[in-house]
């Protein structure tokens, strides 16, 4: 996996993004976004996963559009990424966009090591998820979601369920007592990736230490 890095490398606010390569085309409006609204000296690690339905997957799953497949890779890319997390004098924070996103979710739940997580249209109609988030307890302690308004006007039966399934995780994290927010933005799933994550980080920075 290739890693490259951004911002300031002393920082002690950690952001790591799991991305591809429209994610990295994006990344200088991303960076410039969470400047204006993080107010804060940050560093980012973006990692550019190898296969994206693989590496970014809690378990197998059945295509949902064209013929690939879910994988099961995301343990093995969270050990890879808790390898860019050894200073403990720093706060580090999860997040991404889609698959990205709800890999983010998923890695809260299984380490305390991020303090928090953007989730950006996170893929939250993954079979099984939301069962997942029921059953088991976020680790981190803030929680950014959010959502395009369009996003579950698709043909998709599966892929619409995102809005209902994000709603419902919502008020699972607020049950648990964590902070969290769901943010809706205008459009469907392809529109300003790079701006959507980045207002996640920038409130995650926001927050930072609020109790």
């Amino acid at each position: 996996m290739q890693i490259v890095h951004y911002g300031n490398l002393s920082a002690s606010t950690v952001l790591i993004q799991p991305v591809d390569d429209h994610d990295l085309e994006e990344m200088e409006t991303e960076l410039n976004e969470i400047r204006k609204q993080g107010k804060a000296d940050f560093q980012l690690i973006a990692v550019k996963v190898d296969n994206w339905n693989r590496d970014l997957s809690p378990w197998e799953a059945s295509a949902v559009f064209g013929r690939e497949g879910f994988g099961d890779g995301a343990g093995e890319l969270l050990q890879f990424l808790l390898g860019q997390c050894a200073d403990r004098r720093k706060t580090y924070y999860i997040g991404g966009y889609s698959l990205a996103g709800l890999f983010s979710l998923w890695a809260a739940y299984q380490t305390d090591i991020f303090a928090g997580v953007a989730a950006v249209s996170p893929s939250v109609w993954f079979p099984g998820f939301l069962q997942y988030m029921k059953e088991y307890d976020m680790r981190a302690k803030s929680v950014y979601l959010s959502l395009g308004n369009r996003e579950e006007r698709t043909r998709n039966p599966l892929m619409a369920t995102v809005g209902d399934c994000i709603r419902e995780g919502y008020n699972l994290l607020k049950m648990q007592k964590i902070r969290t927010i769901l943010e809706w933005n205008p459009g469907n799933h392809f529109k300003d990736a790079g701006i959507r994550t980045a207002k996640g980080f920038a409130w995650l920075i926001r927050n930072q230490g609020a109790e």
